[in-house]
């Protein structure tokens, strides 16, 4: 997430419809109500902002939000916390500035090749933004979607309750084995050595539905980029390689936790669904079958009506069937090709 005005995307998409409302709630309330709960804050690193008055749970503002995300500051205090985020220059005004130091003397011809040759580079390289943040989203099965959308509140409240947990209890797994830093200066100017931290500040946002509008339970967790250094009292930036190495198992672990929790919590049972040869198969709910599962995954049909249609613009080019991996990639593809903008609260009757 880009430092500066990227805290924005929260409050436009993540957070857009805030509203007190109890994720369980009767069938009915939960059809004709709009609006998310508001943001809440997580993680062992909150104690670290001004005297100590953040505490997990606490609803997130905005102004909080716009210090810690968008300016890198104590989200109580405004004191700034480490260096500041850097700024980046504008690809066209990288460019600009090359094309300008050219010799002046060169030839036309010469100038414009060496003008091709800055634009190329420059574009490769793309614009640089301060990272002020991560976006970690922890998504129920569209199986578990199904039955808390159509379960009483009782239920729906022990999915909740189950689905948090899962949350907490990977946001602190990554704390303790993921979230670190890094410090030192080597020779050709990077960090040489990773350290612990104290923790991570998260502000935490639940959603109901799918961008199509289709009943999703899942939460974003905006993990901020700043920590607290355990070896100096320095606050520095989350080591990045080691955030986006992990979203894989971490995502299985919270697929793991979560399922053990609805079987003991909500006594449901489990299957294995396959999903076809670019994705992978996942757990279920026994009872929930593919053709319902199907009837609640509206985003699931664009993507794959676009993923045939890429496949097959593919074929016309190059006369054969893409790879598995190509077929994953166009996939990927296809999902941000698809992406409606998000709406500010459950649409689904």
């Amino acid at each position: 997430m880009s430092a500066g005005s990227g805290y924005q995307y929260l409050l436009r998409s993540v957070a857009a419809g805030d509203g007190n409302r109890s994720l369980s709630t009767p069938l009915t309330r939960y059809y004709s109500e709009v609006g998310t709960p508001p943001g809440r804050w997580m993680g062992s690193g909150l104690g670290a902002f001004g005297t100590g008055q953040l505490v997990p749970g606490m609803k997130v503002t905005e102004d909080q939000l716009a210090l810690l995300i968008g300016m890198g500051r104590d989200p109580i205090t405004g004191e700034q916390l480490g260096r500041a985020f850097p700024t980046y220059k504008r690809l066209a005004d990288r460019i600009g500035e090359r094309v300008a130091a050219l010799d002046p003397e060169m030839t036309q011809e010469d100038c414009a090749a060496e003008t091709s040759r800055i634009e190329a580079e420059e574009t490769a390289i793309g614009m640089r933004h301060a990272v002020a943040g991560f976006d970690l989203t922890f998504s129920v099965p569209k199986s578990v979607s199904v039955v808390w959308g159509v379960a009483d509140a009782a239920t729906q409240k022990r999915i909740v309750e189950a689905h948090h947990a899962a949350v907490a209890d990977v946001l602190a797994f990554f704390e303790r084995e993921v979230a670190a830093t890094r410090a030192g200066i080597s020779d050709s100017g990077g960090a040489v050595a990773q350290v612990g931290v104290a923790g991570v500040a998260a502000a935490a946002y639940d959603h109901f539905d799918s961008r199509a509008g289709d009943p999703q339970l899942h939460t974003h967790v905006v993990v901020s980029n700043k920590v607290l250094t355990q070896m100096d009292g320095r606050w520095r930036s989350l080591d990045g390689r080691a955030v986006f190495a992990s979203r894989t198992g971490l995502s299985e672990h919270y697929n793991a936790l979560l399922a053990d929790r609805l079987a003991r919590e909500v006594g449901v049972e489990w299957e294995l669904h396959q999903r076809g040869a670019e994705r992978n198969p996942r757990w279920e709910i026994v009872g929930v079958g593919d053709e319902l599962i199907g009837e609640f995954s509206s985003r699931t049909r664009e993507i794959e009506l676009k993923k045939d249609e890429l496949i097959a613009e593919y074929v016309a080019r190059h006369g054969r069937q893409p790879s598995a991996r190509l077929i994953v990639e166009l996939r990927a593809q296809a999902t941000l090709a698809t992406r409606p903008p998000r709406r500010s609260g459950p649409s689904w009757t």
